[in-house]
């Protein structure tokens, strides 16, 4: 478990299915990631996705919810994608973060994923993390420039263009 000042991040947990999938459901959420919201079975897979990383790589995503309510606030942490845009980076862990759109405008993912990286930089084997954006997101772009990435190119993915981003760790 991670605590920040406002939020509590900790790994999946099968009551966390239900706000997963709502948050997926929603067109406003995958708006930028998919071309149509996520079902049930794609929400739950998610959420399953999050967990098997922690036993099978020693890291995966987190739950974030608010300190002080417990309100669900998204899902964020690392992951390894096989996206075929680059093998030779493939094994790298990929910070991603998403929000339930009612949690949007406060700061959280920054506060969240600033949190997650910190655990990595302390943690992960890799000295850098990738993550990649959609080149119209700009409220992920600069949630990933402020917390330390920086882009090292364009590709196209699930046939949207992208921001190909790193950071490398803080000592």
């Amino acid at each position: 478990m991670i605590e920040t000042q406002r939020l509590v991040l900790s790994r999946p947990r099968l009551e966390d299915m239900e706000p997963v999938c709502a948050m997926w459901a929603d067109p406003a959420v995958t708006r930028f990631i998919s071309p149509m919201p996520l079902d049930r079975r794609q929400g739950w897979m998610s959420v399953v996705q999050m967990a098997g990383h922690w036993d099978l790589l020693g890291y995966g995503g987190w739950i974030v919810r608010e300190k002080g309510t417990r309100a669900f606030v998204g899902s964020m942490g690392f992951q390894r994608f096989v996206r075929g845009i680059d093998a030779s980076r493939e094994h790298l862990p990929e910070a991603g973060w998403v929000l339930s759109p009612a949690m949007w405008g406060r700061g959280y993912a920054s506060e969240a994923i600033g949190a997650c990286l910190a655990w990595g930089d302390a943690s992960l084997s890799s000295d850098v993390t990738l993550a990649i954006v959609r080149e119209d997101n700009a409220p992920s772009l600069r949630v990933a420039a402020k917390v330390g990435y920086r882009e090292i190119g364009r590709a196209r993915y699930a046939d949207s263009p992208m921001v190909l981003l790193e950071r490398w760790r803080r000592a």
